[in-house]
């Protein structure tokens, strides 16, 4: 509670010092040849910063202006270079990030009566920051966009290491899953659709979309913003709501319609070429004890097709399963870090505990019985079957076993020189000044040796 009080209390007094700053001329705290970061700016980040629940540091403020430094320089290439960014991008980034500090306020309201200004207002103030953010991080790939390594610059790569600092490598596994949701009958599903279908004539009636979706959506995505989606491309959504958002004009209201997350109240705010600003009210039909019942014989029925009548895991699992991730996938889990790139091999302390229990006693090849799940973030339960295709004993990293992850390491470590000689290369060309407040920052030192240039 008092850690809670703390950061209020800091949120607080850094939006009142901000408003006060913006009420006279704002202090330039860098400038980056033709761009200047203003102290309001890099406050509104340290803001965010501690929105997130983070602890009071100025020396974040430091790190924060380095990332400012680095998104203005690549900026200025991109617009040299022509590059730019779509606004429905800019709205569909905007959207998730709107999304994410309300659910950290609790709620929409609670921003708003801290920002002192409504939602709509302050997207649009966060907008050309984040349209900036967005074309610099399009220009950094651009920068990469041809970088690869050779099989000959792995094996450099690796052999770069001395043989007591190769990492050790802890206990790997590839698993794969059948996700089994249960079906519901037009019988079972008819209740939700009526509380929608009601909702829909209250609305007709007069009663406000954003207040019913606010009360009653279980989208926990758009709820606290009046269902808000923002605005969305034809590729954004499933089919069912793409449909409906293009073709009503704006004001327009859509009939209830389903698609698997539920069913749907959709109503267009505004078109703008090919995207549309719709906000929609969800309504998940709930399982029934009799659905599950139905789903746990047909898991059985799946489980004795695999394990007694030898039917191929991976072929079952794109016949039956419902994930959609891997389904098509052979049914293996995928893992990433920051490092390696998408890979089925997967570290045993990263697995979901409720995944590692049942694998945890099974033997490569086996195939565990039905697991009954319940997902409440999600709202949804059913049954999974897992199969554990391969275990790697802990070891320490070498080419035969680890070649993938040598791989990935290796493009990262020449990506990220080649972007460090990038910068080296600009900042040398580049006018850059630092104000005093913070040419002591370690981060600074760097960019200060140009400040005269």
């Amino acid at each position: 509670m008092k850690k809670t009080l703390g950061i209020a209390v800091a949120l607080m007094c850094l939006f009142i010092n901000v408003q006060a700053q913006k009420k006279n001329v704002d202090k330039v705290v860098a400038v980056v040849g033709s761009n200047i970061i203003l102290l309001s700016e890099l406050n509104q980040q340290y803001a965010i910063y501690l929105n997130q629940g983070n602890p009071a540091d100025d020396r974040i403020k430091c790190m924060y202006l380095q990332q400012m430094l680095i998104q203005k320089l690549l900026k200025q290439q991109a617009e040299i270079d022509s590059i730019v960014v779509e606004d429905a991008q800019v709205d569909d980034e905007l959207d998730k990030r709107m999304r994410y500090q309300i659910k950290r306020m609790g709620g929409q309201e609670q921003l708003e009566q801290f920002l002192h200004k409504s939602a709509l207002q302050y997207k649009d103030e966060m907008r050309p920051d984040v349209k900036e953010g967005l074309i610099a991080q399009k220009m950094q790939a651009k920068i990469t966009e041809n970088i690869s390594v050779t099989p000959l610059e792995v094996k450099k790569y690796f052999d770069s290491y001395q043989k007591d600092s190769l990492p050790d490598i802890g206990t790997e596994v590839e698993v794969g899953e059948i996700v089994l949701y249960p079906k519901l009958t037009k019988a079972e599903k008819q209740k939700s659709y009526d509380k929608l279908e009601a909702m829909r004539i209250r609305i007709k009636e007069g009663e406000d979309f954003g207040f019913l979706a606010k009360s009653y959506s279980e989208d926990p995505g758009s709820a606290s913003e009046g269902g808000d989606y923002g605005f969305i491309d034809r590729t954004t959504m499933v089919k069912e709501f793409t449909a409906w958002a293009f073709k009503l004009k704006a004001g327009e209201m859509s009939p209830v319609f389903e698609t698997e997350y539920g069913y749907h109240l959709l109503q267009v705010l505004e078109r703008r070429g090919e995207t549309a600003h719709v906000r929609h009210i969800l309504v998940k039909p709930q399982t029934t004890p009799e659905s599950l019942t139905r789903l746990k014989l047909k898991a059985d029925s799946i489980y004795k097709d695999i394990a007694v009548n030898k039917m191929p895991f991976a072929f079952a699992a794109s016949n039956y399963s419902d994930n959609k991730e891997t389904q098509y996938n052979g049914g293996m889990m995928l893992y990433a870090d920051d490092v390696t790139a998408r890979t089925t091999f997967i570290p045993v302390d990263k697995l979901d505990p409720s995944v590692f229990v049942v694998i945890d006693t099974m033997k490569v090849g086996e195939v565990s019985q039905p697991v009954a799940f319940s997902s409440p973030e999600q709202g949804k339960e059913g049954y999974k079957i897992f199969f554990l295709k391969s275990k790697i004993p802990p070891h320490k990293g070498n080419l035969e076993q680890d070649y993938p992850k040598f791989k990935e390491r290796a493009q990262k470590e020449k990506e990220d020189r080649v972007v460090s000689e990038w910068f080296q290369k600009r900042k040398e060309t580049t006018y850059i000044k630092v104000d005093e407040e913070f040419a002591t920052c370690d981060e600074m030192k760097l960019w200060a040796k140009n400040e005269n240039k």
